[in-house]
């Protein structure tokens, strides 16, 4: 398969699951960046805008933890409000102007759920806090499926895309839906006649696709990485420019298909958040990320470091802002 259809786009992000509804944090002695004043932090929530299991989920809890285990905070709650692709969380955050104790997960996702639910809150109100991490995207399918090549499943996708219906764990205009759409362009298949089928989480995405509920899906390489070692389903190509480490899938340029696709997730705080309180949140996450738990956490979960705060980070989800808008627009779906 020969097709150059030259898309590109980074989006932000988290992945797996920890079946945790909240993550205390304990330290004795913080680094001297973690904070304008002695001692860890103390009292921040972190909401998550959408379900327990879902990759900004995991990557909340997961940053929790690595602030516990370096002794840079103590006693975080992570908390889940979820509903319209991160909207919901959104409009909360916005809520909570002035607030100094709370910021949010999130990603990719919320950027094009803003645009696809015609959300008032949007990302400009919020206060940029930092860029955590990069993921592929895998294109997988279950175990016995007859389409056990990309070639193959392309084909038939060409022949019947009714007929092949393709799963993801995010809303339209988020990570999972916006790659087989980007994916269905380059290859010949109008966007629109793309049958997606939206699961409220990785856990309930995996389910589909073992079940063979869906023909294929697209998702997070941390979503299925380990059900791809065991066999019981396949990952066809990845996303990114390079093949990812630990997973033994081609990447879609290697097949051909000139497409690279990235999701991202980050931390944004509330409007009105005090320049006090935005620089300890910068600096906290700034030594969580030179931590080694940090370092161990990007190595397990198979994330790419994409760390940036404050203003880069602002730029950043400005682009992305204008990125995604025009994709939606070119597809025809918004």
């Amino acid at each position: 398969m020969r097709v150059r259809t030259p898309i590109k786009i980074v989006a932000a992000a988290t992945v797996a699951g920890l079946a945790l509804s909240a993550c205390g944090v304990s330290g004795d002695d913080a680094s001297s960046d973690a904070s304008s004043s002695s001692g860890p932090v103390k009292g921040l929530r972190i909401l998550v805008p959408n379900s327990p299991g879902s990759g900004y989920d995991t990557t909340a809890r997961l940053a929790a933890k690595a602030m516990q285990d370096a002794k840079l905070a103590e006693s975080i709650e992570v908390f889940n409000s979820a509903g319209a692709g991160g909207t919901v969380g959104l409009q909360r955050l916005v809520n909570e102007k002035g607030n100094d104790d709370i910021l949010m997960q999130m990603g990719l996702g919320v950027v094009g759920a803003v645009y696809t639910n015609k959300s008032k809150a949007t990302l400009n109100d919020t206060v940029p806090i930092a860029k955590l991490i990069e993921e592929s995207e895998a294109i997988v399918v279950p175990k016995g499926s007859p389409y056990d090549t990309l070639d193959k499943l392309v084909a038939a996708w060409k022949a019947n895309p009714g007929k092949l219906p393709v799963g993801g764990a995010s809303n339209p205009g988020g990570p999972d839906h916006l790659t087989p759409m980007l994916l269905a362009k380059a290859v010949g298949v109008t966007p629109k006649d793309v049958n997606y089928v939206a699961y409220d989480g990785g856990g309930e995405l995996l389910t589909g696709v073992l079940g063979k509920k869906v023909a294929f899906a697209a998702t997070g390489i941390g979503e299925v990485a380990e059900q791809a070692k065991s066999g019981d389903v396949k990952i066809l190509a990845v996303t990114s420019a390079e093949p990812v480490e630990g997973v033994d899938a081609p990447t879609l340029k290697s097949l051909g298909v000139d497409l690279e696709f990235t999701n991202w997730r980050g931390i944004v705080g509330p409007p009105g958040l005090s320049e006090a309180k935005t620089k300890q949140y910068v600096d906290l996450l700034t030594a969580m990320h030179g931590s080694q738990q940090w370092k161990d956490t990007l190595a397990k979960q198979g994330w790419t470091d994409a760390f940036q705060t404050g203003d880069e980070f602002k730029t950043f989800l400005t682009a992305q802002n204008e990125s995604v808008s025009s994709i939606l627009k070119e597809l025809g779906l918004a």
